[in-house]
């Protein structure tokens, strides 16, 4: 099947502020961020991509935009499935202070017991993502062949979700796992099992270039707390 690329946002102005955006409108790139937007496309630079899938939140629309300019014919969609979770109460609040939540240990160990008040389980979020990039893995190479590579980008706690799944690991250890901001994850999905081709890179990605194909029978074998909402990383 397709190679999905997982681009979380740029660093956000919530997230040097020590926030916990969600869904909170107008959180957009800071400086930083929006410099590690633009360098996007030279990342990249080489790598086919059949379509962009977008979460509909402001700093992710952000981070695409340089992409989009340097590939006006790129497809791109938007997918609410893949936009942040929905943190209810907790958004728009700063994380030293949620830190002193009882519900905070259980988001941190015992993530798939934790729903957010006025907001969505973790489970929930997980089981929407992965629909959706399962459901988009499917279109993508029904409509672009079994060697296409797409885009998605959206946000720290969907991106280890959906790692976590490919990885099969129960979602109580994603917090195990850490993206930062801007940083490429690239999973491999094929008939019978996912590949984790990257995780977190914010360096050269040339070696996501697919190569001329494999032989069919060899295609398959190629390749302390967390911080809720993922945090500002070391960017």
């Amino acid at each position: 099947m397709a190679t999905l690329i997982l681009v979380r946002h740029g660093r956000s102005t919530a997230n040097t502020a020590g926030l916990l955006a969600g869904w909170t409108p107008g959180v957009a790139l800071d400086e930083r961020g929006a410099g590690q937007a633009a360098a996007l496309p030279g990342r990249l630079d080489g790598v086919p991509l059949a379509a962009a899938v977008c979460s509909p939140l402001q700093r992710c629309r952000e981070t695409l935009a340089p992409l989009l300019a340097a590939r006006p014919g790129l497809p791109l969609h938007t997918d609410e499935r893949i936009g942040e979770c929905h943190y209810g109460d907790w958004s728009g609040r700063k994380l030293s202070e949620l830190a002193d939540e009882p519900l905070m240990k259980i988001v941190q160990q015992h993530p798939s017991a934790a729903s957010f008040p006025g907001g969505e389980s973790m489970r929930a979020m997980q089981n929407r993502a992965v629909d959706a990039v399962r459901e988009w893995n499917a279109r993508i190479e029904e409509e672009h062949g079994p060697d296409a590579v797409f885009l998605m980008c959206s946000h720290g706690d969907i991106i280890k979700s959906v790692v976590a799944d490919a990885l099969g690991m129960h979602l109580d250890l994603f917090q195990r796992i850490h993206v930062d901001p801007c940083s490429v994850t690239a999973i491999r999905y094929t008939p019978t099992r996912p590949f984790l081709l990257r995780l977190g890179d914010t360096g050269d990605l040339a070696p996501l270039i697919p190569a001329a194909a494999p032989p069919a029978e060899n295609a398959a074998e190629g390749g302390g707390n967390a911080v809720v909402g993922g945090g500002a990383g070391a960017a």
